[in-house]
């Protein structure tokens, strides 16, 4: 009898596919706005709202995704009033959001009866006890995400690769901003399941940054940024299968090994051909 047989099995299966798809669709994003740093402070800040949903007896998914969209557009919002005043504590406001989220969450969870195994499964993931109910609630979030950025697709496109630029052809880069926030907050909600809060910022950069590898285009680098998520995820499966060790982690070594790779193969073959995003493609992408 083969593994597929068990249910579990093929919902962690799709959970981990679902949890590629999110991942090749706004680890570019990431990538080319320098977000990184917002990732870890939206994930670990999700962190309140889980610690509070399990303290008031709700499920924590429940309170995870408005306290990672509360923290995303919290660090929008004080990043441009430090933009508008002339000063950069950019990096101050995450690192404090990213602290506070904690803290907060960790009062929570001590304030809880019990060893509470599912709050540990969000803090380092547990891909293998998703069940339907899970997938429900990423495939809502995947559709979410991949239709907004469908219906966007070339203003999101002109915002990311250069604001001034956006601005210039009259988009409403303010509201674009914050709605990619929203969008990597859904994202990172979807992936705590699977790999974890903790490793959350390296399965949203790390094929993002393969990408960046060979991209020559925003869509290109989402079509590279997925695949890439979807050999980690699936080799990081079958080698934790394999090995009995933990799934979010294996992925995540997974991911680094084929940006390794990838690295690699970059420097042999193309070392004088740097792929970089432009403004000349920002124009490309919101002319009509």
């Amino acid at each position: 009898m083969t593994l597929l047989a068990f249910a579990f099995m093929r919902w962690a299966i799709a959970a981990g596919a679902l949890s590629a798809l999110a991942c090749g669709l706004i680890g570019p994003f990431v990538r080319v706005r320098r977000l990184a740093f917002l990732v870890g402070a939206v994930a670990h800040s999700a962190l309140a709202g889980l610690g509070a949903a399990q303290y008031f007896g709700v499920s924590p998914d429940l309170g995870a995704l408005p306290a990672a969209i509360l923290s995303a557009l919290l660090i929008g919002w004080l990043d441009d009033r430090g933009r508008g005043q002339g000063q950069g504590h950019e990096d101050a406001l995450i690192g404090a959001i990213w602290a506070v989220g904690m803290a907060i969450g960790i009062l929570f969870i001590s304030r809880t009866p019990g060893y509470n195994v599912q709050l540990l499964s969000y803090l380092f993931g547990s891909i293998l006890t998703a069940g339907p109910e899970r997938l429900w609630l990423m495939g809502a979030g995947l559709a979410v995400v991949s239709g907004t950025l469908v219906v966007l697709w070339r203003p999101m496109v002109a915002v990311a690769l250069d604001r001034e630029f956006a601005q210039l052809r009259g988009l409403p880069v303010a509201w674009l901003d914050r709605l990619l926030l929203v969008l990597i907050a859904i994202a990172v909600v979807l992936l705590i399941k699977v790999v974890g809060l903790i490793l959350v910022l390296a399965l949203l950069t790390l094929p993002a940054a393969v990408a960046a590898h060979w991209a020559r285009s925003m869509a290109w680098m989402v079509a590279v940024a997925t695949v890439a998520s979807l050999v980690s995820v699936g080799v990081g499966m079958a080698v934790a299968i394999w090995l009995d060790w933990p799934a979010g982690p294996t992925m995540i070594l997974a991911a680094a090994s084929v940006f390794a790779f990838s690295m690699l193969v970059r420097s042999a073959l193309v070392p004088q051909r740097v792929a970089h995003l432009s403004r000349q493609e920002a124009a490309v992408e919101t002319s009509v």
